[in-house]
């Protein structure tokens, strides 16, 4: 199947006051015609510099995009201006943010800004517009009468349903949801999920998943890519993740998880912090973490190593 998305060494720095902070180094990854990546790693990772990256939302100043390339159907969106990368958003990438609260425009109705999206992609009049808009709504679960209300009348979870509405609203090619369910109540967050997965599945849209949340991933992903400091450490099919896990963070990620059939009085943690992304060491990232680290690990950096068609990881134990 041929790449949709394509993702070459993309390299991300924010130059900050107190330091280069290397957000992105080096990343590579795929992602082909109707299917979902899920992308875990936890809090300060680079999960979201990636998607911004990936829409060209990188803040400049502060963000800089350093090198590599972002591929869409073949062509460099990290070489097109922000008028060409304007025509892109929406009608062929689209992004679920984290907070449906900071998402939306307060001042205006939740119609307006679905109509507004389908009015910027489309040569089309505004009660047709108008029409698809509370067709949209329509299909997210809010009644079309509420086309004219503000975002304050509506609940978390309804308010995070317009932002999908708004993102699907001219069927994209790819979906970027960036941590969809955060702020939501588990109930809710498994509707809000459910109804992602129905949509993308209606017209065939792949996506994208940034997730802490391994429980999530394995509900909705067919591949999986694990982030930590900027990096890739492990990417493989839902199944080689799951069950043929080999890099020690990965290892531990999984380890924190409660299980259902064992007592235990404390759950097991990863030890240490993830290091300072202004003064990373020059080895693998993860070594002052690791239970296998070797003095190897601080001075090297492994390479990604190739497992099977789609199993890698980045660990000097297997190279």
């Amino acid at each position: 199947m041929s790449n949709l998305l394509d993702i070459k060494d993309l390299t991300i720095y924010y130059e900050t006051d107190d330091g280069i902070v290397q957000a992105l180094n080096d990343v590579n990854l795929k992602l082909g015609v109707g299917e979902t990546l899920g992308l875990v790693g936890e809090t300060g990772a680079g999960k979201t510099t990636l998607a911004r990256g990936i829409m060209g939302l990188v803040p400049n100043p502060p963000g800089k995009i350093v090198g590599g390339q972002v591929l869409y159907e073949g062509k460099d969106l990290t070489k097109l201006t922000n008028i060409e990368m304007q025509k892109i958003r929406g009608q062929h990438i689209s992004m679920i943010f984290q907070d449906p609260m900071t998402s939306l425009n307060p001042v205006l109705t939740v119609g307006e800004q679905i109509m507004e999206v389908i009015i910027n992609h489309n040569k089309i009049t505004k009660a047709s517009a108008r029409i698809l808009a509370e067709d949209m709504l329509e299909r997210v679960g809010i009644p079309k009468e509420r086309y004219d209300e503000y975002p304050h009348q509506f609940s978390g979870g309804m308010k995070q349903r317009v932002v999908i509405a708004i993102a699907l609203a001219c069927n994209p090619k790819i979906l970027i949801a960036d941590e969809p369910t955060t702020a939501l109540d588990v109930t809710i967050q498994a509707q809000v999920l459910d109804m992602i997965y129905k949509l993308k599945s209606e017209n065939n849209t792949s996506m994208l998943l940034i997730t802490h949340d391994l429980g999530v991933v394995a509900q909705n992903c067919d591949y999986v890519a694990i982030i930590y400091a900027g990096e890739i450490v492990e990417y493989g099919s839902l199944k080689e993740i799951y069950k043929e896990t080999k890099h020690p963070y990965t290892e531990g990620l999984f380890g924190s998880i409660p299980s259902l059939t064992v007592n235990v009085n404390r759950l097991q943690a990863i030890v240490g912090i993830m290091p300072d992304p202004t003064k990373l060491p020059k080895g693998c990232k993860f070594y002052d973490r690791c239970k296998y680290s070797k003095p190897i690990c601080a001075e090297k950096l492994p390479d990604m190593v190739q497992l099977s068609e789609t199993h890698k990881v980045r660990c000097i134990l297997y190279q």
